[in-house]
């Protein structure tokens, strides 16, 4: 039977300083680890020219740099991509690249599927299967690097990266993958990793209080909340979470949060515009009012249309219209560029290939096919 080799690509340095130290080496090979991984981009133990070659020889039979694997890659006009990722369980997941004018961004996934049933999202339509490992999710910025030219030469420097911010906003509740997302957000802010600002990396959640909680001491990353209602009653419908972490405790424990930083932090505030849901004026004083106390800036998305959905996007007017109520009660609001949206890369779109533990899926599709069966029963009236 093969030796299990042990994966170090989601390995911090502390975990990196513990394994060194169980095949008896010394810690400080960690940093050196780290900067050839995330740094370089290198998964060959042999190509790491400054560690001694007893110990890269030693690696080869103990360890392993596995990053998952790309199933499947689209390209859009606009020059976003999306990647079908293959992970552990067999589920392909789905990261986006959207570059923009002075910067790059990454929407990461954490999980395989998703275990909330957000009424806007094709994600959780498809059902939940598994939780990503720590080397699944900084995997994907990993690949992301190597298909976008962003490891340079070890000898002669690295150039611009191409992904300077990476949003934690793709398949997935990230808090209900919380030690795996903070070891993964862990390493993209590491000096001896990516680097990047703890400004450029965003932690996205639907509002899980015991994680936001528990985010405190831990990461100063940036957080984002979906929260796409301005009240409990509307919220219940759209973010099923919200009938066990109702708006005032999450919003109690985003601010603690953002109290805990160094900093003066916001968080974003997500809110997709749905048609005839959540876009009236009122909904907009509603959210301004809520949102009275929490230090913030809003991003109006507006929603992205997916099979099984029979929801609308909001018209332009209603967009322009709630922007402007929020704008005129002090709020810095912006609204998405929808982007990717030909490759069904844009925000609410992914849905990836999950094998569903939950059966969801199944439901959703027995439920469209029996309305439409009692749709098709009804008498037509000839007028």
């Amino acid at each position: 039977m093969p030796l299990l080799l042990t994966n170090l690509l989601g390995m911090n340095k502390q975990a990196l300083e513990a394994f060194l130290a169980s095949i008896g080496e010394k810690p400080f090979r960690a940093v050196q680890l780290l900067k050839w991984i995330h740094q370089h981009g290198v998964a060959d133990f042999g190509a790491m020219s400054n560690i001694s070659r007893d110990l890269r020889e030693k690696l080869k039979t103990v360890a392993e740099i596995r990053p998952p694997l790309i199933r499947d890659t689209f390209s859009a006009q606009d020059g976003c991509y999306k990647w079908i990722v293959e992970v552990e369980s067999g589920s392909g997941v789905e990261m986006v690249y959207i570059p923009e004018a002075g910067r790059g961004t990454l929407c990461i996934s954490s999980q395989a599927g998703c275990s909330l049933d957000c009424t806007f999202c094709a994600t959780g339509k498809q059902g939940f299967n598994s939780d990503l490992t720590a080397a699944e999710i900084i995997g994907q910025l990993w690949l992301a690097n190597h298909a976008l030219g962003g490891f340079g030469n070890p000898s002669a420097g690295n150039g611009p990266r191409p992904v300077t911010n990476v949003v934690m906003m793709g398949m997935g509740e990230p808090l209900l993958n919380f030690d795996n997302v903070v070891t993964a957000v862990g390493l993209m802010m590491d000096d001896n990793c990516y680097g990047l600002s703890k400004r450029r990396v965003t932690i996205s959640t639907s509002g899980v209080v015991p994680g936001i909680r528990k985010l405190r001491g831990l990461t100063d990353a940036s957080l984002a909340l979906s929260l796409h209602a301005p009240n409990d009653e509307l919220r219940d419908q759209i973010v099923p979470i919200n009938r066990k972490y109702p708006i005032k405790e999450v919003l109690a424990s985003v601010n603690d949060y953002l109290e805990s930083l160094p900093d003066n932090r916001v968080v974003t505030i997500e809110y997709i515009l749905i048609s005839g849901i959540n876009d009236h004026r009122q909904h907009a004083r509603e959210l301004a009012e809520l949102l009275r106390k929490v230090p913030c800036k809003i991003n109006l998305i507006p929603f992205n249309p997916f099979d099984g959905s029979d929801y609308q996007r909001s018209s332009n007017n209603a967009i322009s219209t709630f922007r402007k109520l929020l704008q005129e009660a002090g709020y810095t609001v912006t609204i998405r560029t929808t982007r990717g949206d030909e490759i069904g890369a844009a925000c609410g779109q992914l849905v990836g290939q999950v094998d569903d533990k939950t059966r969801r899926n199944a439901r959703h599709l027995a439920q469209r096919a029996k309305a439409a069966d009692e749709a098709l029963s009804q008498p037509v009236t000839l007028v």
